[in-house]
């Protein structure tokens, strides 16, 4: 018995080009998902994790730059954006936000499926990656947006989850305060202190004995690392 073919979520609010998708799709093996809307989008990529996702930016309840980048905070699944958006600028825009390439609208089918092939070929040379981040007593739900600590939920702020969803995307790894600064606040940001003041209040609400970190540990004077593993206490917070 043949594996299922790849799962590939289509977002477009035009029937008709879903119409086309699914025929030139569904034919040559590929599975379907369709959603109209961002909401649905984000429904059904939460629920069943589809390998790709066609999307076209011109959707009627949110903006497609807006909802890659939210896909973008949790998959790596790739991400074709379909749009009649045809400039270079907007092309960029996609791409910053997390698109992995871009046709404009009308495309031929050809080139959509050697442009799906490309994408899933390079999807397979990544680790895979769902929703959900474990590491050791953390959970952390990216779609949900929600935290626990050895099974207790735990609220965070938008800032204070971003913090804490860098650390466990890099478990295990130094994060220099610059790259902390650079990833959550933006590429300009030089306020060192925002990270530091940031950081106590995650260990606050994280950490059993946040006068001795055993989860995020202080690097003096380079920067924050999340354990991957268990272990002792740490030293005091820095």
């Amino acid at each position: 018995m043949s594996d299922p073919g790849p799962l590939v979520l289509v977002v477009e609010d035009e029937p008709q080009v879903r119409r086309f998708l699914r025929a030139a799709l569904s034919s040559r093996g590929y599975r379907l998902l369709e959603a109209a809307t961002a909401r649905e989008a984000e429904q059904l990529a939460t629920g069943h994790l589809p390998d790709l996702l066609l999307l076209d930016l011109g959707l009627p309840d949110r903006d497609g730059l807006e909802l890659t980048r939210s896909l973008r905070g949790w998959t790596r699944a790739p991400i074709i954006v379909l749009s009649a958006r045809g400039r270079e600028e907007d092309k960029v825009q996609a791409l910053d936000a997390g698109a992995d390439d871009y046709l404009t609208k009308p495309f031929g089918v050809n080139e959509l499926l050697a442009r799906i092939r490309v994408a899933l070929r390079h999807a397979r040379q990544l680790p895979a990656e769902g929703p959900v981040l474990e590491v050791g007593p953390l959970r952390v739900d990216l779609a949900r947006r929600e935290v626990a600590v050895e099974g207790r939920e735990v609220r965070l702020t938008p800032t204070e989850f971003k913090l804490l969803e860098l650390l466990a995307r890099n478990a295990g790894r130094v994060l220099t305060h610059a790259h902390i600064l650079r990833e959550i606040w933006g590429p300009g940001s030089t306020q060192a202190h925002l990270v530091r003041v940031h950081m106590a209040e995650l260990r606050r609400k994280i950490e059993p004995d946040p006068a001795r970190p055993r989860l995020v540990l202080t690097e003096v004077g380079v920067g924050y690392r999340l354990r991957d593993e268990p272990g002792p206490p740490g030293d005091p917070p820095g």
